[in-house]
């Protein structure tokens, strides 16, 4: 009896042994499940949207520096947003603001005029301006580097004819002059047929330039385009302040004393221009007799030698 007895209490232990390991494991496995299950174990990555660094005003043109990617939560994404990988801040280069902007507001293109749509000069061009297109070369133009939203100043260089003696006959031994003026400050660059491709920074240069001018400055440009070459020469953006606020009825040919430069300042061997009387000009001469008192005018004679 006693032997039976204890062989059962042996199993009953085992069972009972058995029984809790599997109970153990099995509430281990049940808590496991849950967290590997939940949603919120691993937070889902955030997407970065285009956004503008700082306020845009409208007709503004836009700079890649204008803009900057910001992570946005995707429960509140939109469509119309622009999502990094998708394009960059260069592809709104050039692009005009349709209305005003404010600091980290999302870029949309129904937010802003691309170059060569409809509607593009009406956007960008500011009351009382007008737009007008000169040609440019590599050199005139800065090896590509004007972009819109830049100021440049209008430098044309002049050829004038050799000129002769008092009696308008051909001159001797003189050649054609040359000289250079600033005829336009603070002009506004709103468009430029160029693009950027291949390697990155490596620019395309284009063969027009749209400038912002007044209809008196249109005049100006045209007419000196004809008497020369023109160039532009580009302007800081922290010269003077900020050129974008100044009075859009001010005119470039008053903002700014203009500036000239002759061939004879950049070549010493070259003659400076005549200032003043011409030789044998006339002069006027006083004639005392007596007591009357007459003016005559002779005309001057070169000093003789040994006098």
């Amino acid at each position: 009896m006693r032997a039976r007895s204890l062989i059962l209490i042996m199993i009953a232990v085992l069972l009972a042994g058995g029984t809790a390991m599997l109970a153990r494991s099995w509430l281990a496995r049940q808590r496991a499940e849950p967290a590997q299950a939940s949603p919120l174990a691993l937070p889902a990555p955030a997407k970065s949207v285009l956004v503008t660094r700082a306020a845009i005003q409208r007709g503004q043109i836009l700079r890649p520096d204008d803009l900057v990617w910001q992570p946005w939560p995707e429960g509140v994404l939109d469509k119309s947003y622009v999502l990094l990988g998708t394009r960059t801040p260069k592809d709104f280069a050039g692009s005009v603001a349709r209305f005003p902007l404010g600091p980290g507001e999302p870029i949309t293109d129904a937010k802003i005029v691309n170059p060569g749509t409809r509607g593009f000069l009406a956007a960008v061009l500011r009351p009382g301006k007008r737009a007008i297109s000169v040609p440019i070369t590599p050199t005139s133009g800065i090896s590509g580097f004007i972009f819109p939203g830049d100021f440049v100043d209008i430098l044309i260089t002049e050829t004038f004819p050799k000129t002769g003696g008092a009696d308008n006959s051909p001159g001797q031994g003189q050649t054609d002059r040359k000289a250079a003026e600033t005829v336009l400050h603070n002009v506004r660059v709103i468009g430029i047929d160029q693009r950027l491709e291949g390697k990155p920074g490596e620019a395309i240069v284009g063969h027009t330039a749209t400038l912002e001018v007044t209809p008196k400055e249109g005049e100006i440009i045209e007419l000196a385009a004809e008497m020369g070459k023109l160039s532009l020469v580009l302007r800081s953006l922290r010269s003077d302040g900020q050129p974008g606020e100044q009075d859009v009825a001010d005119s470039g040919d008053v903002l700014e004393k203009p500036t000239y430069t002759l061939d004879s300042e950049v070549s010493q061997l070259l003659d400076k221009p005549t200032a003043g009387k011409e030789k044998n000009a006339p002069v006027s001469v006083t004639i005392l007799r007596g007591g009357a008192k007459t003016d005559e005018a002779v005309a001057s004679q070169p000093a003789s030698k040994g006098s």
